[in-house]
């Protein structure tokens, strides 16, 4: 049985379909967390780091990784908060704390395999200063996509989002499909092309790179991803499809970011969407020409902390006439 201790993410965590032996919310000094669980058998302990009062302090993690079992708890870190920095990782580990993520998919991953300090090694005396997303795959951001309906356009949107970052970033970015062959038509360096079964081990191979993004097409797997993106064409056809597959579609998507692409919607006709849909979108991205420079996308980026998003002196962030959501 399994307890969690949740606070500002609780919930996220509340999508996790695990035996849960005792919860408690809320915001805890380190000590208390000790004096609570010391003594209180559990398989395994969901910390959602925000429920540590002062949690961007390393000392506190030293006191409860010292007073309760480290090996049993997966710290389940804010993404883009301090304790997400490579220095403050390499912490982590230095204090035998070997189990944390930023996403439940990586909960769902460490519950069933715990890392060993093998696994984390990696990322021990890092001293670069960029934020980095933690996975179980080494210090890379990971990010997957997938379609949500037929023909949504997976596979161009890595090719131009990697396109993209190369023009803006000097650290390696690198591109992986599996399942198809589609990348081999774009003759691009660093898109590579695998069976499901070998894509976690290639994503593993290129774990050292900044930016892995993954065309998940058919595999079931992605809990090696930081984060997953589902892609959405808007078309009345393909929502239709969508639902007559699944009626609960959009509630079983709760939480998840959803962007839409080669969307023709305005804002008007995406809040209006969210509201039938009972949804939130992330993004709309409009048609794209692959051949042209596309400044929506340096802003998608910078929504999802690729990129830094730029200032033109507009107003507008780098939107193209501002009308495209954030």
């Amino acid at each position: 049985m399994n307890v969690i201790i949740a606070n500002e993410q609780r919930d996220v965590l509340s999508n996790l379909d695990i035996d849960i032996i005792k919860s408690i919310y809320g915001e805890y000094d380190a000590n208390e967390i000790v004096e609570m669980f010391k003594n209180f058998f559990y398989n395994r302990m969901i910390l959602d780091v925000t429920a540590i009062k002062n949690f961007r302090d390393i000392e506190n993690f030293k006191i409860i990784a010292s007073g309760l079992d480290a090996e049993k708890i997966i710290f389940f870190l804010p993404k883009g908060t301090e304790v997400c920095t490579s220095n403050f990782i390499s912490n982590l580990v230095t204090n035998g704390i070997y189990n944390f993520t930023t996403n439940v998919d990586g909960v769902k991953y460490l519950l069933n395999k715990p890392n060993t300090f093998k696994d984390v090694a990696n990322l021990k005396k890092e001293e670069r200063p960029e934020t980095i997303v933690t996975t179980t795959m080494g210090t890379a951001r990971v990010i997957g996509f997938r379609n949500l309906t037929e023909k949504a356009g997976t596979t161009t949107l890595i090719y131009m989002l990697k396109k993209e970052l190369n023009s803006q970033i000097r650290n390696r970015v690198v591109a992986i499909e599996s399942d198809k062959n589609d990348f081999s038509y774009f003759n691009e360096n660093d898109m590579i092309s695998v069976e499901t079964e070998k894509l976690r081990d290639t994503v593993y191979k290129y774990s050292s790179s900044a930016i892995v993004l993954v065309d998940l097409n058919k595999s079931q797997d992605d809990s090696f991803c930081g984060e997953v993106i589902y892609l959405l064409e808007p078309s009345m056809i393909g929502i239709n499809k969508l639902i007559k597959r699944n009626r609960n579609i959009f509630n079983k998507m709760s939480g998840k970011k959803i962007v839409l692409n080669k969307s023709m919607l305005t804002n008007k006709d995406v809040n209006d969407f969210e509201f039938e849909a009972k949804t939130k979108i992330f993004y709309n991205i409009p048609p794209l020409d692959e051949r042209k420079k596309n400044n929506v996308l340096g802003d998608f980026l910078g929504r999802l902390g690729l990129l830094e998003i730029k200032d033109n002196g507009d107003g507008n962030n780098n939107r193209i006439f501002g009308l495209f959501r954030r």
